[in-house]
């Protein structure tokens, strides 16, 4: 994949760091309107495809109240309505903590972390922040009868409708397989395969599955992300809206118009998703994002000295931008 410069850090107005990255953000008709690096070189969208793969479920006849949806595609921050919801999916199935194959981890939100260290408690698998999408995953292989036993093998049921349903949505065919930081499989696509998933989903038409996915993420963010993550403040903020954030650097969001971003940080750095995503819906025409979304905090001594924001959009031919660092 071939980056640019997608975001700066300054301090004291100097700049001292550049994110390198690839984005692609697409009209109402799935025309670029904006590109940074090569959007369609394959790469791994790590938890971004969560929607996609929870649409898969639906299609499955997974049944699941809106929050549960939610917490289906979550990353969740593993505070106690994460839990008691991933919980509340296995307890659907006649099923238990035991039967979740994801991998064992703690909270990912720091002050949850720190509760559950202080407490003494072990790594857990409903703590990790897949156990939603797991739990679901094992509830759909009920409801369909097939084997729980080795329901993340990229060959199980239920993770080949996946890959079918990643392709249809994409438009691409899915030619890499890898294995997530849960353990299930992570299937490869492009970034602009990416934002034509995520323009399915957020333009579905009313009653429909895919329109099930996006209805849950609009409703219950903070199932999605937690309490003050940037993906929940994101969506709230967006009337409309459908996001989801993924490891290493990968973040995807649309309008229900079918506008879409999705975007990868060369280096998988969190800190610079946010600022690049406000600056590509923005520069689709998307208003009403704070400024506070638009860019993260620089400290020195403990105040602001800085900022991490996005690098200048420069226009360039067929009204395609390219993000560049400033001469």
């Amino acid at each position: 994949m071939t980056y640019a410069p997608l975001v700066h850090v300054t301090r004291s107005g100097f700049l001292e760091g550049v994110h390198f990255g690839a984005a692609v953000a697409l009209d109402a008709t799935g025309t670029p309107a904006a590109r940074v690096g090569d959007p369609g070189a394959t790469m791994l969208p790590r938890s971004c495809l969560k929607p996609v793969q929870l649409l898969a479920m639906l299609r499955a006849g997974l049944d699941l109240p809106g929050p549960l949806l939610a917490l289906a595609a979550a990353s969740h921050s593993g505070e106690p309505f994460h839990l008691d919801g991933a919980d509340e999916i296995l307890r659907a199935g006649g099923l238990t903590v035991r039967d979740l194959r994801n991998t064992p981890d703690l909270p990912i939100d720091a002050g949850q972390r720190l509760r559950w260290q202080c407490a003494g408690r072990p790594a857990d698998r409903l703590a990790q922040n897949c156990s939603g999408k797991h739990a679901a995953m094992l509830l759909t292989c009920v409801a369909n009868g097939w084997p729980l036993v080795g329901y993340t093998a990229p060959d199980h049921p239920l993770q080949r409708l996946v890959r079918d349903t990643i392709a249809e949505l994409t438009g691409e065919a899915v030619d890499v397989v890898a294995v997530d930081g849960c353990g299930a499989p992570a299937f490869g696509t492009t970034l602009t395969g990416l934002a034509r998933a995520f323009a399915a989903l957020a333009r579905a038409e009313p009653a429909t599955p895919q329109a099930r996915v996006a209805d849950a993420i609009r409703a219950h963010p903070e199932h999605l992300g937690g309490t003050g993550r940037d993906v929940t403040e994101l969506i709230r903020a967006v009337p409309g809206l459908i996001a989801k954030d993924g490891a290493e650097g990968v973040y995807a969001a649309a309008t229900p118009d079918g506008r879409a971003v999705a975007l990868k940080v060369a280096d998988g750095a969190t800190r610079a998703r946010q600022p690049a995503m406000v600056a590509l819906l923005r520069r689709l025409g998307v208003e009403g994002i704070p400024d506070a979304l638009a860019r993260g905090m620089v400290l020195g001594h403990g105040r602001p000295v800085g900022e991490i924001s996005a690098a200048p959009l420069t226009p360039v031919e067929n009204e395609v931008v390219v993000i560049n660092r400033p001469e």
